[in-house]
């Protein structure tokens, strides 16, 4: 019961602190390290994010970190690859093992946005010169099973981000819980991407110039620019879940959580899973954005534009994301070993579709 009452705080806490890192209009793309918004692990995604309370294993490292703690096996390793938007592609990679009621885990994430030319102002169709961004996130991962129904998870993200001969560091953290009724009913908390501000820096920041006003001819002096800091995208999600309900052949799971972005639109997330037979599963999802002032400021202002009349979004001009779907292959009975293979896909506006494709290895 005391540790019960210890999850029942927890949420309330994450609730609290939903209120505090509120979104709003003013901030909309404000935040940096966006790579950390980009969801990795196609189960998770085809039930568009909502299975925060229920998801277990190595996916559970993207969506709940507390899921982690529920692995079937001694490990799992996961690995999937993503074509995101503009052309940008994603390399993810994470491998647990369980050590009692502990399970001990790292991750890697790599975004590759290919060689970009470098433009200037005298040549803006390019000099010639190409750079390509780094853009790495390295996760280290920690679960356990405070009792058999009740999860508890946390990792810490060291991100790096460079830029020709710029580069930003963080240190980033998540934290979850999952309860478990015994019933059927899942609930779960989580907070992602909390930490403190970035800030890049580096040797091309340096300029030198004459001092004003000065003779010419009057030595140069080192001047460097500051960059501005920038803040993290901290999201807190609340959600529920229910399954596996037994139709016999067929086993049916429902998912739906609410999403708090500080810097973007919040997301109600409805998901579901159908599994057949124990081998192939077929999902799929939707993420509604909602405005967190949808009768704000901009709307008095301008009372001819019905677009802040909408509290909700759905595949629109601000909030781009549709529908989610995707399928997933146990090919345990089939190989000898715990080999899955699982596909989403996501529909956006103004861009084409995102997919992903996910290899999982339980040992």
């Amino acid at each position: 019961m005391k540790k019960i009452t210890h999850f029942l705080i927890f949420t309330l806490l994450l609730i609290m602190a939903s209120s505090a890192f509120a979104g709003s209009k003013s901030r909309r793309g404000t935040a940096g390290a966006q790579e950390l918004m980009i969801p990795m692990g196609s189960r998770g995604i085809a039930m568009s994010g909502a299975y925060v309370a229920g998801l277990s294993g190595i996916e559970a490292a993207s969506w709940n970190i507390a899921g982690l703690a529920n692995m079937d096996k001694t490990g799992e390793a996961l690995f999937s690859n993503n074509n995101w938007i503009a052309d940008i592609g994603l390399t993810y990679g994470a491998v647990a093992a369980k050590f009692g009621n502990s399970v001990y885990g790292i991750s890697l994430k790599s975004v590759n946005f290919g060689d970009i030319a470098v433009t200037t102002t005298d040549e803006p169709d390019g000099t010639g010169a190409m750079y390509t961004p780094t853009y790495i996130t390295m996760g280290f991962l920690y679960a356990r099973k405070v009792t058999d129904r009740i999860l508890f998870g946390s990792s810490m993200k060291l991100v790096s981000e460079r830029i020709m001969r710029e580069s930003a560091f963080g240190i980033v953290l998540d934290a979850g819980v999952q309860y478990r009724t015994g019933t059927g009913l899942q609930l779960g908390a989580s907070i992602r991407n909390l930490g403190l501000n970035m800030q890049f820096d580096g040797s091309d920041l340096e300029e030198l110039h004459q001092p004003s006003g000065t003779e010419p001819g009057t030595p140069i002096e080192p001047r460097r620019i500051v960059l501005q800091e920038f803040e993290l995208p901290t999201t807190i999600e609340l959600g529920v879940g229910y399954g596996p309900i037994d139709f016999g052949p067929a086993k049916a799971t429902f998912a739906g959580s609410f999403l708090n972005n500080n810097f973007s639109f919040d997301e109600i997330r409805l998901g579901a899973e159908i599994n057949l037979m124990n081998m192939l599963s077929l999902r799929g999802g939707i993420a509604i954005g909602v405005d967190p002032e949808p009768y704000g400021v901009d709307m008095i202002q301008d009372t001819d534009d019905d677009s802040d009349d909408d509290a909700f979004e759905n595949s629109s001009e601000e909030f781009i994301w549709g529908p989610t779907i995707g399928f997933g292959l146990d090919l345990s009975r089939l190989t000898g070993m715990g080999l899955s293979v699982d596909y989403a896909y996501r529909t956006a506006e103004y861009f084409d579709g995102v997919q992903w494709l996910t290899f999982k290895v339980a040992f």
